[in-house]
């Protein structure tokens, strides 16, 4: 009788003993607060906040424009040369003569033809100066080397030069200056914002100025001086307007190569100012017609506020931090 008791006492002594270890083990497996996977007070391990992400590097994209213009025409487009497609505004297909912002394409027909040949050395300076100072003189030269003529083609076709930068360059709505007295210029060449973005594209992808000469152009676009207050009767500054409207961190991607044009006309009583500026991401081309009243100075800022606008992200954006837990168990 008596061994039976010892033996009931220990059995409820291992079994006392084993009542009191399991509390203490699952108490140290949830943690001080002793409740299971953190709830009712768990320890949770901090993991630090992940950094904020910086937005993209800044360039020129698809977007709303609004300028307060007082003028006869105002048009822009501008073309995502990644992707190929072109926005702008409503009359992107409208055209205005392109005055000096053709010598980008004259100087590239003209050094496409000679292939691996060099130009003369008076005709390479010319070229040079038909785009950094917009210089006409210069530019007749080349544009009668390239195998332009002011005499009035039959039909009222352009002429060859102009022609072949429609089918070079793929224009739409391109097509010969229709004022009397100035007919057969070069300079008043009718040109649409579109064709014109496709021009600067045209330009920069090399089938303007072909594998010899397109690094050359683009470079003297690059190089274009003077301001608007920077005028002769033949020539003038000509760094001014897109280039001006656009922020540092663009510039210092690469070379913004420019040529723009403008002529105060007395035939309608207008500035004619057309701004085009290429780069590896995008072309975008403004052009305007206003009273010369207003000066050339006018014309440069809207130019640069398109632009300004066009830019994405626009300085200062926020840095987006994403939305993740802190803390894990």
């Amino acid at each position: 009788m008596r061994s039976r008791v010892i033996m009931v006492l220990a059995v409820l002594a291992v079994l006392l003993g084993a009542g009191l270890l399991v509390p203490t083990a699952y108490a140290k497996f949830a943690g001080d607060g002793g409740g299971l996977g953190g709830i009712g007070g768990g320890a949770v391990e901090q993991v630090p906040a992940p950094a904020p992400t910086p937005p993209p590097p800044p360039t020129l994209a698809a977007g709303p424009v609004s300028v307060n213009f007082k003028g006869e025409f105002f048009g822009w487009a501008l073309m995502d040369r990644q992707t190929g497609d072109i926005s702008g505004s409503k009359n992107m297909a409208s055209t205005s003569s392109t005055e000096s912002m053709l010598k980008a394409w004259i100087v590239s027909d003209y050094l496409r033809q000679l292939g691996d040949k060099e130009p003369s050395a008076a005709l390479k300076k010319a070229a040079s100066l038909a785009i950094r100072d917009s210089n006409d003189t210069a530019a007749n030269q080349v544009y009668a080397a390239a195998g332009g003529s002011y005499k009035v083609p039959a039909g009222g076709q352009p002429g060859p030069v102009i022609k072949r930068a429609i089918s070079i360059c793929g224009l739409t709505d391109t097509k010969r200056g229709n004022v009397p007295t100035y007919e057969g210029w070069w300079s008043f060449t009718r040109m649409s914002p579109r064709d014109a973005v496709r021009l600067g594209d045209c330009i920069a992808d090399g089938k303007a100025a072909g594998p010899k000469w397109t690094k050359w152009v683009l470079d003297e676009m690059s190089k274009v001086r003077g301001s608007v207050k920077d005028q002769q009767a033949r020539s003038g500054g000509g760094k001014w307007g897109i280039v001006d409207g656009l922020p540092a961190e663009i510039k210092a991607q690469g070379p913004v190569s420019i040529k723009n044009g403008w002529t105060p006309l007395n035939y309608d009583g207008n500035w004619h100012v057309s701004c085009l500026a290429v780069t590896e991401k995008w072309s975008l081309a403004v052009m305007l017609r206003y009273p010369q009243s207003s000066k050339l100075e006018y014309g440069a800022k809207v130019c640069a506020s398109v632009a300004t606008q066009l830019v994405t992200p626009q300085p200062g954006a926020a840095l987006k931090v994403p939305q993740q837990p802190v803390g894990k168990l």
